[in-house]
């Protein structure tokens, strides 16, 4: 049975979340057409459209054939961009999913295509047999609540096997009874109960594992009204299972006023690294492509989704963090230009790695995807 919070049918989370959503759409500006000359790369990085007419484009991921797939949230829908040519670029958008409830996550295993909805993961198996006409659904799992506050979920498959789902604090600040809040889980692909595997994650959208370690890699979302500055979001790594990242306690290594008293810093496992308070750190991936310098090969790009209550407006951007041993050592930009002055024309929400090694980034607020590619600048006597 699906988790229910006080409301019944979690009404009252998602009323925050419309609430929000309205708030995020005042301060946004209205979509646009997408203005890529403005988006500041390194040198030898460019940015193109690789898919426009995606509505609410959020969480991605590729299928060996070579078919993105990509999530929404108020959409409800969930589409398909095949690549059958080879070609680099998609042939056309398919809708093969629609009226769901948040459909943000979506995760591709054996020919299936899961959908995590937000009280549920739904299986479409042998998918891309016929993409017009896609199969229906089976339930792998009811077993998560149905708050819709923060209960949007992003999915994604471990070197274990297991698909491994965030269960978000269904408030910005609070302390629940029930442990599978604030946590992210794993099952098994067949379904069955949740197993808790971290704790103390306020709202995870983005997660990954590093290449030869298996570790798993995942941002969070710091709460909110503790001002511009506070709290920082969070990059987080969780080398086993059982690990507890402080949530409602600390928020990376600010102390909640309410929560936080005579608690122990100490006792749960800090950041990796602070990220920007307010920044809406989402989708992350570590780069094992070989496009790129040899400078971002095995480092953490992140996609900023951006604040929505801060003075200043901050984030709208791709990120990059990199590594140094287990260490994360700096905190950079890479990709920006999404925000103009107080107002931004678009808004990255997920990155995934196509096997040419360019790193595909989703905009929810434009409904696109962008490539981003690299070709090594010309220098003095080269053409």
């Amino acid at each position: 049975m699906a988790w229910l919070n006080n409301s019944g049918k979690g009404a009252r989370g998602l009323l925050s979340f419309l609430l929000l959503a309205l708030a995020v759409q005042s301060c946004a500006g209205k979509p646009g057409i997408p203005q890529l000359e403005r988006i500041k790369l390194p040198p030898g990085f460019r940015i193109e459209v690789y898919a426009g007419n995606v509505p609410g484009a959020r969480s991605l991921c590729l299928s060996p054939s070579g078919t993105l797939y990509v999530g929404t949230r108020d959409k409800g829908k969930v589409y398909a961009l095949p690549d059958k040519d080879g070609d680099g670029a998609p042939d056309r958008v398919f809708v093969i999913a629609e009226g769901l409830e948040m459909p943000n996550g979506v995760a591709f295993r054996g020919g299936s295509l899961y959908v995590a909805e937000v009280g549920r993961v739904l299986r479409y198996d042998d998918i891309e047999k016929d993409l017009a006409a896609p199969p229906a659904p089976v339930t792998v799992s009811e077993a998560y609540p149905e708050d819709g506050h923060h209960g949007w979920k992003f999915i994604r498959f471990g070197p274990d096997g297991l698909l491994y789902e965030p269960v978000g604090a269904p408030c910005n600040v609070c302390e629940r009874k029930e442990k599978i809040y604030a946590s992210i889980t794993r099952l098994r692909p067949e379904g069955g109960e949740p197993e808790l595997y971290a704790r103390g994650v306020r709202n995870t959208v983005g997660f990954d594992w590093r290449p030869g370690t298996r570790e798993l890699w995942f941002t969070d979302n710091g709460r909110d009204w503790l001002g511009d500055d506070e709290p920082p979001d969070e990059l987080n790594r969780a080398p086993e299972k059982g690990l507890h990242f402080g949530f409602p306690y600390f928020h990376g290594s600010v102390r909640d006023p309410k929560y936080g008293k005579g608690r122990d810093l100490s006792a749960f496992m800090g950041p990796a690294k602070e990220l920007g308070a307010h920044s809406a750190a989402l989708g992350m991936r570590f780069y094992t492509g070989k496009m790129f310098p040899e400078e971002y090969r095995g480092q953490i790009f992140i996609a900023e989704h951006g604040s929505w209550n801060r003075t200043e407006p901050a984030g709208y951007r791709v990120a990059l963090v990199r590594l140094k041993g287990d260490k994360a050592v700096s905190y950079e930009p890479f990709a920006e230009g999404w925000l103009r002055g107080s107002s931004a024309w678009g808004r990255p929400v997920d990155l995934e790695l196509m096997p040419d090694g360019s790193l595909l980034v989703s905009d929810d607020r434009l409904g696109a995807v962008y490539r981003i590619s690299y070709a090594a600048p010309a220098g003095p006597g080269r053409p």
